[in-house]
């Protein structure tokens, strides 16, 4: 009975570690692909108007020594909608996320999905 239970023991151990290795390796390879696909894009300034806002807050807990550390980060994105009735959300800094309002016409500028800038009419 234990020898069948640390077989599978000595099985799944190598197939956890390469699980786990193999999402960093597409995840890293992933972002280089859409980083590469970026760069290719023309950057384009086009008339849009900020119809949504939203964020995205995650928490993590570890526990190192007896003593519980709390971390969190958040992610901030608005959407974008264009002349042609097309919409586009980007991941933007919390700073610009603070600056930006529901309603805002201007002129926002991109490469592919990599946002640069939103420049707004006064």
């Amino acid at each position: 009975m234990f020898y069948g239970f640390y077989g599978i023991m000595d099985l799944m151990f190598p197939l956890f570690f390469i699980t786990i290795f193999s999402i960093i390796v597409f995840a890293f390879f992933k972002g280089i692909r859409e980083w590469s696909n970026n760069n290719k894009q023309p950057v384009l300034s086009v008339p849009a108007k900020i119809v949504a806002k939203r964020n995205h807050t995650s928490r993590s807990t570890s526990n190192h020594d007896g003593h519980h550390h709390h971390s969190t980060s958040t992610n901030y994105y608005i959407t974008f909608e264009v002349e042609s009735g097309d919409r586009m959300e980007f991941y933007v800094s919390g700073k610009e996320y603070g600056l930006l309002a529901e309603g805002d016409i201007g002129k926002l500028t991109f490469q592919g999905t990599r946002y640069h800038k939103f420049e707004r009419e006064i």
